[in-house]
C-alpha cells in the first residue's frame, strides 16, 4: 500500500512539474508589442528601410521578424487570404480594398511612416540628366521619342509598375520597347549596361544600396523630373521631398490586421515614432513627422559650438 502510495506522489510530482513547464513555455510564446516572433510582408520597393527599422526594434526589444519580400500585388494578395497579418505597402488601402476587409470582419490598423518617391535612372553616358514625366507616358502609350530606346521596370505586378500605370491610364503594360525583370536591382543592373534605357526604381534602393551594388550605382544617372504641370525639373531628394515638388512622391504605410496588440501595434508605434522617424530621415527618405533638433546649452554655448 505504501509503495501504492509513493507511486501517486511520484506521479503527481510528475505531473506538476511538465505542467509548470508547459506554462512557462507558453508565457515566453505570448506576442505582445514589445516581445515574440511574426512575420512582416514587404512591398520589395521599400525594403531597405523597413530592414532598418526592424534591426533596430529588434537591437532594443525581445523580438524578432521575418522579412517577405514581395511584389505589390503579391503582398495585398497575402493579406486578403490571410497569410499576412502585417504588411508594409507604398500607398495606402483603396476604398474598394477596406469594403474586402470589411466583409472579413477585419478592420486593418494603418500607420504612415515615411514619404518615398519613384525614380528614373539612365546609363552614366548619357549626359542629360533631365527628363519630362510627358515623355515617359507617352512612350508608355506607344508614343515613340529620339531619347528613350525602351522603358523597364522591376515586375510587372509591382507597386512602381502600377504607380506609372495610374499616371498614364494604362491597365497594363503593353507598349513596345517597355520590359519588366525581377527586382529594382536587375533593372539597376541592366540599365547600367545598355545606354539609352530608362529604369523605374524605388527612390529607397538607390539611398540604400546593398554594397554589391555600389558599382552599378556608380554607372548610372538619376534623373531629375519635370512634371505634368510646371516647367521646373526636380531630383529624388530629401529637399524636393519635403517641399513638395519632386512629382513622384508616394506615401509608406504598415498595415496591421493583427486584431490583437502584438508585435504588428508595436513596430507601426516604433517606425511612427521619434526612433522610428529618425532613422528614415538617416536613410534619406522623408519622415512623417519630421523630428525636432535637440541643442544641449552648456553655460550659454551648444555643445557643438564648444566643441
Amino acid at each position: 500500500m505504501s509503495g501504492f502510495k509513493n507511486y501517486l506522489i511520484l506521479v503527481s510530482v510528475v505531473f506538476i512539474f511538465f505542467s509548470c513547464k508547459k506554462n512557462e513555455n507558453e508565457g515566453t510564446d505570448v506576442e505582445t508589442i514589445l516581445k515574440g516572433k511574426a512575420t512582416i510582408y514587404v512591398d520589395e520597393t521599400v525594403m531597405p528601410i523597413v530592414e532598418d527599422e526592424v534591426m533596430v526594434f529588434e537591437s532594443k526589444y525581445d523580438a524578432k521578424f521575418s522579412l517577405i519580400s514581395k511584389s505589390e500585388s503579391e503582398v495585398l494578395n497575402s493579406l486578403f487570404n490571410n497569410k499576412a497579418k502585417i504588411a508594409v505597402l507604398a500607398r495606402d488601402l483603396t476604398k474598394k480594398e477596406l469594403k474586402l476587409f470589411e466583409q472579413k470582419k477585419i478592420i486593418p490598423k494603418i500607420t504612415k511612416f515615411a514619404i518615398d518617391g519613384v525614380a528614373f535612372v539612365s546609363n552614366k553616358s548619357n549626359n542629360d540628366t533631365l527628363i519630362a514625366l510627358k515623355d515617359v507616358i507617352g512612350f508608355i502609350k506607344g508614343e515613340r521619342n529620339s531619347r528613350i530606346k525602351g522603358i523597364v521596370f522591376d515586375n510587372p505586378n509591382s507597386s512602381t509598375v502600377s504607380y506609372i500605370n495610374n499616371l498614364a491610364g494604362v491597365n497594363a503594360l503593353s507598349g513596345k520597347d517597355v520590359y519588366s525583370l525581377k527586382t529594382n536591382n536587375e533593372v539597376l543592373k541592366f540599365v547600367s549596361e545598355n545606354d539609352g534605357m530608362i529604369g523605374v526604381v524605388g527612390v529607397n534602393w538607390l539611398l540604400q544600396p546593398e554594397s554589391s551594388m555600389e558599382s552599378v550605382i556608380s554607372k548610372i544617372n538619376v534623373l531629375s523630373v519635370k512634371g505634368l504641370k510646371g516647367t521646373k525639373y526636380y531630383s529624388p531628394s530629401q529637399n524636393d521631398f519635403a517641399e513638395g515638388t519632386y512629382p513622384l512622391l508616394r506615401d509608406l504605410y504598415i498595415v496591421n490586421c493583427q486584431g490583437t496588440s502584438g508585435l504588428g501595434m508595436g513596430i507601426a508605434s516604433f517606425a511612427a515614432g521619434d526612433i522610428g522617424q529618425r532613422i528614415v530621415l538617416k536613410s534619406g527618405l522623408l519622415p512623417y513627422k519630421v523630428p525636432p533638433r535637440r541643442l544641449h546649452v552648456v553655460h550659454g554655448e551648444t555643445e557643438n559650438e564648444k566643441k
